[in-house]
């Protein structure tokens, strides 16, 4: 007998199946704890059907407990969980946090499972949770039949598409059958839509698993890196993610994920324990003194992930494998990219954080797109060049500040405009030293944090707390005009022509200016939130499209859909250049208007003709 088959293996973390011993690996990383117990459970989550004490002088190697159950023992096992000890806090840098009543989730689980009695409150310290908690769903991996279409790679006609899955078909004016309306089916409903529109990749707000009693309706509150979230399946939420992700790349669709690997959901000192706190809490977290609560908050959301730590760093670059192979994403935006570069004391590293050696020495990341939202909540801008990730694409907020101040019709905003219809070579420089390329900037008016396109010209007031925000009415900083009249209470014809004028002003000038574009999922037909600029908690009709609204403005989707359509034919519009580029017989060559083919500098292309 192997030792293997009977202490189990370091690798790979989770769980995994093995074929030749027919039997159930787990392991899982903890540092500090001193005591850890596998419990599997069948149907009844309040007693365990097995339960395994792991020994460190057996299953142990490193830092990694492990062990190797037969199926024989577990045949009629469903799910599992950790119950894990260790010392109390003894400095600054073991600021632990153990929890032994708590049954804790596996960090790498690829399916959560919610009991019926789930209760967030018991996951609150001191709290028994058994029977109460989410837990990781054990079952035999069955080989999944991709779609046999090669994965797109958009260039010059990259439309990213920027949608929220339950938002997207949740009301019924979707027109999707009432059993996908909010689904990850629903997006396959309206993947026809999709392409007559134009759009050719769609970046998902956050399907990662969230805490579905958090109020957190946009998903940025992430219980695990591994699992999709099982409130957009009506079965499987594995299965029917990679089955519309096969569906958007029949389409020639490609799929982002927006990925949160800054935080999770348990919050600060007062959040949940589901998992990361109660395994590990020092080496998960960043903290900022010997009390377990002391976070280090970046984020805004209670704390941040520790990418100084390379177990961390492991932990998240191996959950990008896992979208990327298993799941067939083709990119990621990460969320709040910039606590990426904070070190341990919470300082800016700007000469190569670790984790961006460790995604850009990946060969298996070499084709997928990487997209930063380059700051943070702690006040850390980073866009351009003084962001780490040199080949990154970036989320360009001095693009969607200065076009709507120049539509605004602010003084002095023509040079600004300029730069951004060029593309914001100033940000992204192309000179020898740096060679940045213009399509690493993400331009857009309007996304998902703040306004609507409509409501930046309808609003000069936020009104969250009219929608149940919770937040106070008021200012908000947002370039944004009323075009006359504050809303849409009897609002006068000549006003609501003015905005669409507007608008069609803002999607041109977003549709000619080099870079990658992105809308808003609803922009394209004037959606709006009705003056809130921070629905993040509002799973109600302030968030989800209202689709009659596509009839409403017909030709204002036709306009948009148009100027998609002329982009795409004008690829001179979306260089992977800008215009001077390296050659001067090319930029000698536009100032003439002769036409002739460009070859000594690269384009987003194939070479193409130049007037």
């Amino acid at each position: 007998m192997s030792w293997e088959s009977t202490e189990g293996l370091p690798y790979p973390l989770g769980v995994s199946w093995s074929a030749d011993d027919d039997a159930y690996n787990f392991a899982i990383y903890s540092k500090h704890a001193t005591s850890v117990r596998l419990l599997i459970f069948g149907l009844d989550l309040e007693h365990a059907m097995h339960e395994c004490s792991l020994d460190p002088l057996v299953n142990k190697s490193g830092r990694i407990w492990h062990c190797r159950i037969p199926a024989s023992v577990v045949r009629a096992a469903r799910y599992y969980g950790y119950v894990v000890d260790g010392p109390e806090p003894v400095g600054p840098f073991e600021a632990h946090a153990f929890h032994p009543e708590k049954l804790l989730l596996d960090p790498y689980a690829r399916s959560i499972y919610f009991p019926p009695s789930f209760d967030r409150g018991a996951a609150l310290d001191g709290i028994p949770n058994m029977g109460r908690a989410p837990v990781g769903v054990l079952e035999i991996p069955r080989p999944y039949d991709r779609c046999d279409v090669r994965t797109p790679r958009h260039e010059a006609d990259a439309i990213v598409y920027e949608l929220h899955v339950r938002g997207f078909t949740r009301d019924p004016t979707s027109g999707v059958p009432e059993q996908a309306r909010g689904k990850f089916a629903g997006v396959i409903e309206k993947i026809p839509y999709l392409r007559e529109l134009g759009v050719t990749v769609v970046e998902l707000m956050p399907v990662f698993q969230f805490d579905p009693q958090s109020g957190n309706y946009w998903g940025y509150m992430p219980m695990s890196l591994f699992a999709p979230h099982a409130g957009y399946a009506a079965g499987d939420p594995v299965r029917e993610l990679r089955e519309m992700i096969d569906a958007l790349h029949a389409a020639g669709i490609e799929v982002i994920v927006d990925a949160v690997y800054n935080h999770t959901a348990e919050g600060g000192v007062d959040g949940p324990i589901y998992s990361f706190k109660g395994l590990d809490n020092s080496t998960y977290y960043l903290t900022r003194g010997e009390s377990p609560g002391d976070y280090a908050d970046y984020s805004g959301c209670g704390n941040s992930l520790n990418a100084n730590n390379r177990h961390v760093r492991a932990m998240i670059v191996d959950s990008m494998r896992y979208w990327v192979r298993e799941m067939g994403i083709d990119g990621f935006r990460f969320d709040l990219a910039s606590i990426f570069t904070r070190s341990s004391d919470g300082g800016l590293s700007f000469d190569d954080p670790p984790i961006f050696g460790d995604i850009s020495s990946d060969p298996g990341f070499d084709r997928v797109r990487m997209i930063a939202e380059p700051w943070d909540a702690a006040g850390a801008y980073e866009l351009g060049r003084a962001f780490p990730g040199t080949t990154w694409l970036q989320w360009n907020s001095r693009f969607r500040d200065d076009l709507r101040r120049f539509v605004r019709g602010d003084d002095g905003m023509v040079g600004a405009l300029m730069q951004r219809l060029y593309g914001s070579d100033d940000l992204f420089p192309d000179d020898v030293i740096d060679a940045y390329h213009a399509y690493q900037s993400v331009n857009y008016v309007a996304c998902h944090d703040g306004f609507t396109l409509y409501d930046v010209l309808a609003y000069r007031y936020k009104r969250n707390d009219a929608n149940g925000q919770g937040g106070a009415d008021g200012p908000v900083e947002s370039f944004s005009t009323n075009c006359g009249w504050e809303g849409d209470d009897n609002v006068p014809d000549d006003v609501l022509a003015l905005r669409e004028r507007q608008a069609r002003n803002l999607i041109a000038l977003l549709l000619l200016s080099n870079g990658t574009p992105m809308l808003r999922a609803g922009d394209e037909f004037l959606s709006s939130q009705r003056g809130n600029n921070n629905p993040y908690n509002q799973d109600n009709a302030t968030s989800w499209l209202d689709w009659s609204g596509l009839e409403r403005h017909r030709s204002f989707f036709r306009f948009v859909k148009q100027m998609i359509a002329f982009r795409k034919r004008h690829r001179s519009l979306a260089r992977s250049r800008f215009w001077r580029g390296t050659s001067s017989r090319c930029a000698s060559t536009v100032r003439r208007k002769a036409t002739t083919t460009c070859t000594s500098s690269p384009t987003a292309g194939p070479t193409t003709s130049h007037s």
